[in-house]
C-alpha cells in the first residue's frame, strides 16, 4: 500500500510543469498520504541564504513565498544543517524552535522534518506538522524520507530549469548560474549552445525555436499523414489474424493521431514559436506522463502504445525534415552523451568548448578534446541541456563548471584567464626546439597521442619525438561501415609519412567499453568487463587481419611502424596476435611489398597483465601502460560515471606502486617502457613517472610542451627524492599535494591550473 501511495506521489510530480506545480503537489498529496494536518516545503535559495516557505497545505496561504529562515535557524535549520530528521511530539519546548506568527503554527505540536538531498547537498527540508502531542512513528517517518529521496532529484531539476530562465527557486533574478561537472579538457570556452541529439528518441529532443512556422505545420502534418498511412496499412494486413478487440485498438491509435487530438496539441505549440520535433516530443511527454499515472493497468499499458506512435511520428519528421544543424562562429556543442561523429560534424575553426551531460573526465570523447584542444565539461548530470540551445555559456574546463547567464564581471574575469592561457602557450614556444631534460642532463622522451590527421600536425608544431599511441579506432568511429584494407592504408600512411623517420605506434582496434561503433553495436550490461579490445579482434580475425595488412602496407618505405595490442590479460593472447601479424607479412612479402616486421608490443591495463608483465615482455619488443584503463580496474571506478568520478585517481598509492612494478619488471627483460594514458600529461605526474623510470612519456599535444617546461626545471635527483617520499604516503590526496608543492618550489606552478580553483 505505502509502495503504491509512493509511486502515485513521485509520477504526479513528474508530470509537473514547473518547482511550484511540482512543490504544490507534493505538499497536497504527502498531508492527504500520512493523514496529517500540515505539509510544508523549504527551500534553499542561495541568493539571499535563506531557507523559503516554497509550499504548504495546513499553514497560512499568505506566509508561503513570504517566510524566510537564515541558515541554520529554526527547526527547519536544524534539519538542514544536520542533513538528518528531527522528530518531535512538543515542538514548542525545542531549544531551537522558533515561532513565526505569520505561519498560524502555533496550533501544531507534533513536527517531523526530513531533509530534501541531492548529490550530498540539502536543497530543503520536507515538513509535516500536527495538532496533537503525538510522535510520527517509524514508519511514517521512513515513509517521508523515502519519498524525499526519490522527489530530491524531480525538484533539483525544477531548480535548474529555473536557474536557466535566470531565476532562483524563490524567485530573485539570477545570473552566473553554475552546473558542476568534472573536467574534461582544460581551457575556457565563452560562446554559444548548441544542443546535439541521435535520431528518433523523443525524451533527447531539445527545445528550440523555429524559423518558418507554416513550413513547420506542414513538416508536421505531412508526418502525421504518413502515420495514418502506415496505421491503415497495418490493420488491412493484420485484419484476418486481429480479434474485434484488436482491430477497435488500431482504430483508438487513429483517433489520436486526428487533428483534433494530438494532432491539435502539437499545432498549437508550433504556432507558439517551437519547433515541429519540440513541440511533438512535449506533446508526447504529457500524454505518456497521464497514461502512466493512470491505476488502471491496462490503461497505463497504454503510455508505450502513445510512445511508440509519436516515435513513428518523429521518424518521418526527421527524415522529411532535414535539419541542417546551424553552427554559430563560438559554438559549445552540449548534449546528453556526445560523440566523436557529432564532434566531427562541427567545423574545426567554429567548435570552441564541449559539455556532455553524461560521462567524466577520462570518457573517450573527453580524451579526444584533451587530444584537440578543446575546452570540456563532462558528467554535468544536472545541467537542463535541452533548453540550452542558442544560450550563451561559459565552460571551464579546468574545473569541470559551465555558467549560464554570465555576468558581464564573470565574463571578463574568463576573458582574461583566456588572455593568460594564450600566453603561457606563446612562453613554451620557445622550448619547442630544446631537448627534454633535466638540469642534472637526464634525457626524456616525449611522444604525443593522436588519432586525427591534424593531431599530427600539432605535434609536429609541438616538437613531439615520436606516436606514443595512435588511437586507430577513431577512424572507425567516424565511419558508416568498417573502413577497407585500402582505406585504412591510406590513412596509416598519413600517419607514417608524416612522422618519419620518428617511431609511430599503431594500437590495434580498441573497441566496446565507452567507444561503441554504431555499424556493429556492443551490448552488454558491463561492457568494461566484457568485450572489448583485443577481445573483440582475435573473435573477429577478419577485421584483425584486415587492419595489420594496412597498417604493415602503409608502412613500406618508412619503416617506422609499431604495433601495439591493447585490453591484453593473459599470454595466449599474445601469442595468438603475435600469429595473426605474422602472418599479414609473410602475405603482404608473397605479394611482392618490401615491408618489414614491425616491432610489437603490449599494452599494460589490467591488473592481471601488471603481474605477468615479465613473461609478457619476454613475448613482446616494448611495453606501453594505458594508465587511464590500468586506474580503472585497480580502483574498480567506472571513469564514464560521474557519481565516483572523485575516486579516481592515477596518484592512488596502488596505482603507483602497480606502475613503479612494471617499470621494474620490464627492465629486467630489457624492454623499453613507455606510458600513453593521461597521468603522462599531468606535469606533475610526469615527474613521478619520470622518476620511476618510463623510457618514454606519451601524452596529447597540448600538453607536451608544459611537460618538457617541468622537466627542463627539475634536477632527476630531486624527481627521485619525490617519488621516494610520496611512495611512503597512503592517501592520494596527500600524494597530489605533495607533488604540487615540488612544483611550486621548482617554480613552475604556473602550469598547475588545472587544479586550481578560479
Amino acid at each position: 500500500m505505502m509502495l503504491e501511495r509512493l509511486r502515485v506521489i513521485v509520477q504526479e510530480v513528474n508530470t509537473a510543469k514547473d518547482l511550484q506545480s511540482a512543490l504544490d503537489v507534493i505538499v497536497s498529496r504527502v498531508r492527504e498520504a500520512m493523514n496529517t494536518q500540515v505539509c510544508s516545503v523549504y527551500l534553499l535559495d542561495p541568493e539571499i541564504n535563506s531557507h523559503v516557505l516554497m509550499a504548504s497545505e495546513g499553514l497560512k496561504k499568505e506566509s508561503v513565498g513570504r517566510v524566510r529562515l537564515e541558515v541554520g535557524e529554526g527547526l527547519v535549520g536544524l534539519v538542514a544543517s544536520n542533513a538528518e530528521p528531527v522528530n518531535l511530539d512538543d515542538a514548542c519546548s525545542h531549544p531551537n524552535y522558533l515561532y513565526l506568527s505569520e505561519t498560524g503554527e502555533e496550533q501544531f505540536s507534533s513536527f517531523l522534518g526530513v531533509p530534501i538531498i541531492h548529490h550530498r547537498k540539502v536543497l530543503g527540508v520536507l515538513v509535516v506538522q500536527h495538532r496533537e502531542k503525538r510522535s510520527f512513528d517509524e514508519g511514517e517517518e521512513a515513509f517521508l524520507i523515502t519519498l524525499s529521496a526519490q522527489l530530491a532529484g524531480v525538484i533539483a531539476a525544477a531548480e535548474a530549469t529555473g536557474a536557466i530562465q535566470g531565476m532562483s527557486p524563490s524567485g530573485q533574478r539570477k545570473s552566473d548560474t553554475s552546473f558542476n561537472g568534472v573536467a574534461g579538457a582544460t581551457g575556457v570556452a565563452i560562446g554559444h549552445a548548441v544542443v546535439v541529439f541521435p535520431p528518433a528518441d523523443l525524451d533527447l529532443i531539445p527545445q528550440r525555436v523555429c524559423a518558418d512556422i507554416d513550413k513547420e505545420v506542414d513538416y508536421f502534418n505531412a508526418a502525421l499523414e504518413s502515420v495514418r498511412n502506415d496505421m491503415k496499412a497495418l490493420t488491412s494486413t493484420l485484419e484476418t489474424r486481429l480479434r474485434p478487440e484488436e482491430q477497435d485498438l488500431f482504430g483508438v491509435y487513429l483517433r489520436i493521431l486526428d487533428d483534433d487530438a494530438l494532432g491539435k496539441e502539437v499545432i498549437d505549440r508550433i504556432r507558439n514559436g517551437q519547433w515541429a520535433q519540440g513541440a511533438l516530443a512535449e506533446v508526447a511527454k504529457d500524454h505518456v506522463r497521464a497514461f502512466e499515472m493512470m491505476k488502471d493497468a491496462y490503461l497505463r499499458e497504454r503510455a508505450a502504445d502513445i510512445k511508440d506512435l509519436c516515435s513513428r511520428v518523429l521518424f518521418y519528421l526527421q527524415n522529411r525534415d532535414a535539419v541542417k544543424t546551424e553552427y554559430p562562429h563560438d559554438t559549445i556543442l552540449v548534449g546528453e552523451e556526445l560523440t566523436a561523429a557529432m564532434l566531427a560534424e562541427v567545423p574545426k575553426e567554429k567548435l570552441m568548448g564541449l559539455v556532455s551531460v553524461r560521462g567524466s573526465g577520462n570518457s573517450h570523447v573527453a580524451i579526444l578534446a584533451r587530444t584537440m584542444g578543446i575546452p570540456t565539461a563532462m558528467g554535468v548530470v544536472d545541467l537542463p541541456y535541452r533548453q540550452l540551445d542558442g544560450r550563451e555559456l561559459i565552460v571551464d574546463g579546468y574545473n569541470g563548471q559551465v555558467y549560464n547567464n554570465p555576468s558581464d564581471q564573470l565574463r571578463n574575469r574568463y576573458r582574461e584567464i583566456i588572455k593568460e592561457e594564450e600566453q603561457l602557450v606563446k612562453g613554451l614556444e620557445g622550448l619547442i626546439d630544446l631537448p627534454c631534460e633535466t638540469l642534472d642532463s637526464h634525457r626524456v622522451n616525449l611522444w604525443v597521442n593522436t588519432g586525427l590527421m591534424s593531431d599530427v600536425v600539432r605535434s609536429l608544431d609541438h616538437g613531439a619525438e615520436g606516436i606514443g599511441l595512435f588511437r586507430t579506432e577513431v577512424p572507425f568511429l567516424l565511419s558508416e561501415r568498417f573502413p577497407s584494407e585500402q582505406e585504412q592504408a591510406s590513412i596509416y600512411r598519413e600517419q607514417l609519412f608524416a612522422f618519419a623517420p620518428k617511431p609511430v605506434t599503431m594500437r590495434t582496434l580498441d573497441i566496446g567499453g565507452d567507444k561503441a561503433l554504431p555499424y556493429f553495436p556492443i551490448q552488454e550490461e558491463n561492457p568494461f568487463l566484457g568485450w572489448r579490445g583485443i577481445r573483440v579482434t582475435l573473435d573477429h580475425p577478419e577485421i584483425f587481419i584486415a587492419q595489420v595488412r594496412a597498417m604493415i602496407r602503409a608502412s613500406e618505405g618508412l619503416d617506422n611502424l609499431q604495433i601495439m595490442l591493447p585490453m591484453i590479460s593473459n599470454v595466449q593472447e599474445v601469442t595468438g596476435s603475435i600469429q595473426i601479424i605474422k602472418r599479414a607479412f609473410r602475405e603482404l612479402r608473397e605479394e611482392g611489398l618490401d615491408v618489414r616486421m614491425p616491432p610489437i608490443g603490449v599494452m599494460i591495463e589490467l591488473p592481471a597483465a601488471v603481474y605477468q608483465t615479465r613473461a609478457l615482455s619476454r613475448l613482446v619488443d616494448f611495453i606501453s601502460v594505458g594508465s587511464n584503463d590500468l586506474t580503472q580496474y585497480i580502483l574498480a571506478v567506472d571513469r564514464n560515471n560521474p557519481r565516483v568520478a572523485s575516486l579516481y585517481s592515477s596518484f592512488h598509492p596502488a596505482v603507483l606502486q602497480a606502475l613503479q612494478f612494471v617499470v621494474e619488471q620490464a627492465h629486467l627483460e630489457n624492454r623499453t617502457v613507455s606510458i600513453c594514458g593521461e597521468m603522462a600529461g599531468d606535469p606533475g605526474g610526469a615527474v613521478l613517472l619520470m622518476a620511476m623510470g618510463f623510457d618514454v612519456l606519451s601524452m596529447n599535444a597540448t600538453t607536451l610542451l608544459k611537460v618538457k617546461a617541468v622537466v627542463r626545471s627539475m634536477t632527476f635527483t630531486s624527481a627521485k627524492e619525490l617519488l621516494a617520499q610520496v611512495m611512503a604516503m597512503d592517501d592520494a590526496q596527500m600524494v597530489r599535494s605533495c607533488v604540487d608543492m615540488a612544483l611550486y618550489n621548482a617554480g613552475v606552478d604556473r602550469l598547475l591550473r588545472s587544479s586550481r580553483n578560479n
